[in-house]
């Protein structure tokens, strides 16, 4: 699944393939975007905003786009083979003479006036890999729900832009906290806030995440996907649960209450190492 860092380098490759370079070929396949054509307009940049990814264009149009589970973007020189998928998850394919941007699976793709992107990301928190981050904006929002659990709190993009559930859980592991626990009894909030900032930041330009410091294959993370697994700083069993989504905790900073086995996320734990709540269902 997507995260902020991965959004963040998805940007980069874009960026560095189409910018500063005119359109020859553009073919958008959603339906409403399907009589769309932006060919010989100039890439001006493309950025990330939290998970959300804007590219803009000359003529004031910025094209966004939300990876959300399984979508990607892949960038490839002139001749290249696409390897991204079958044609037919192709939703986006933007084509310069240097390269070719192609989109795989995007379930949000839109047209909108660069001066509206407020429409698309305005809801979203501090992003934390933008330059506009700010500490203590999003520990002023987490603590705007005092009773709300920290999982769940840093899951709303609404808080603090770019976290999904792998950094989720391995913060509070971290942090020595149960997931469940509420934001106003995590003790030293800023210290959390803080780690999410370079967590992020160190695993941007990575080829695999790392939050353990160690880049062996089977360490590289404390918690996440470990169900069942001794937790490599006690050796307690690590434990998993399906939490449903709360408002504002969808990757795409919308709520997902009500959408079924989507909206569900294994939350991974130690409880050893992460005293306090935990779920009824764990």
């Amino acid at each position: 699944m997507p995260e902020g860092d991965t959004v963040w380098w998805t940007a980069r490759r874009l960026h560095e393939g189409l910018a500063g370079q005119r359109l020859v070929r553009c073919d958008l396949r959603v339906p409403r975007l399907a009589t769309v054509d932006l060919t010989g307009r100039e890439v001006i940049e493309a950025v990330s905003r939290g998970k959300h990814l804007l590219t803009r264009v000359e003529g004031g149009l910025t094209l966004h786009s939300h990876l959300r589970m399984d979508g990607a973007w892949r960038v490839y020189a002139p001749g290249e083979r696409w390897t991204g998928g079958p044609g037919h998850q192709i939703r986006a394919i933007l084509g310069t003479a240097g390269g070719t941007a192609v989109g795989y699976r995007l379930p949000v793709l839109e047209l909108l006036r660069t001066a509206d992107e407020d429409q698309a990301v305005g809801h979203l928190g501090p992003d934390l890999l933008g330059p506009g981050w700010s500490p203590e904006e999003a520990l002023r929002r987490l603590l705007a729900e005092p009773g709300r659990p920290v999982g769940e709190a840093l899951l709303d993009q609404r808080n603090l832009a770019g976290i999904g559930n792998v950094y989720k859980s391995e913060l509070c592991f971290m942090a020595g906290v149960s997931p469940w626990t509420p934001v106003a009894d995590v003790p030293r909030l800023e210290r959390m806030v803080a780690l999410a900032k370079r967590l992020l930041e160190a695993n941007k330009d990575r080829p695999a995440r790392v939050t353990t410091a160690d880049p062996r294959p089977d360490h590289r993370l404390w918690v996440y996907g470990r169900v069942g697994r001794p937790c490599v700083r006690c050796g307690t069993p690590v434990r998993g649960a399906d939490v449903a989504g709360a408002p504002g905790s969808g990757d795409d900073g919308q709520s997902r209450v009500g959408a079924g086995r989507d909206s569900a996320r294994v939350t991974y734990w130690c409880p050893r190492c992460q005293p306090g709540p935990a779920p009824t269902q764990a």
